[in-house]
């Protein structure tokens, strides 16, 4: 499988051994720049604005897809996407939890949330490197909007003609 070379991943992983995994499975599958790290949901805010410690876009570029953990201290996954949700210049990066939980509520609630895709981490190593194969893929598979903020808003969209890009009569 040949992997996007323009893929950046922001992977937001508060343990580190996931966070070492994941690492180790996408350089397996090819993929050449590294997972970009965050902590928890407050660093991946950061993150994704470009401000404090990640203002530098050259070091810290624009994800082109997030994978995201649920379960961390200080903010959660759920509180990302829920932030996510709130800033509609940030819908279009797709956003795919990566977690633990399996537990339906979870699931359900991270849909709502607007997830575009909901993943169980398995407990081996192998199937953890299948599954981030099978993840990067789908993902060299899918047609995928410029993710600049600036440059594929989402709120930019709301009241145009889908099919014409016009602007709608209210």
């Amino acid at each position: 499988m040949k992997t996007d070379p323009s893929l950046e991943v922001l992977l937001v992983e508060d343990n580190e051994e996931d966070a070492m995994l994941m690492q180790r499975a996408f350089k397996h599958h090819g993929l050449m720049r590294p997972p970009h790290i965050v902590h928890d949901g407050d660093e991946a805010i950061d993150y994704l604005l470009g401000r404090n410690v990640y203002a530098d876009r050259i070091a810290h570029p624009f994800p082109s897809i997030v994978i995201l953990d649920l379960k961390m201290r200080r903010m959660s996954g759920f509180d990302v996407l829920k932030w996510i949700l709130d800033h509609p210049d940030y819908r279009v990066i797709p956003t795919i939890v990566w977690t633990s939980s399996a537990d339906t509520r979870d699931v359900k609630q991270a849909f709502c949330l607007g997830a575009n895709a909901y993943l169980c981490k398995p407990s081996s190593y192998d199937t953890f490197v299948e599954m981030v194969g099978r993840l990067l893929a789908f993902w060299n598979d899918c047609l995928k909007p410029g993710v600049e903020p600036i440059e594929a808003s989402c709120s930019k969209l709301k009241d145009r003609d889908p099919f014409f890009g016009a602007v709608l009569e209210r």
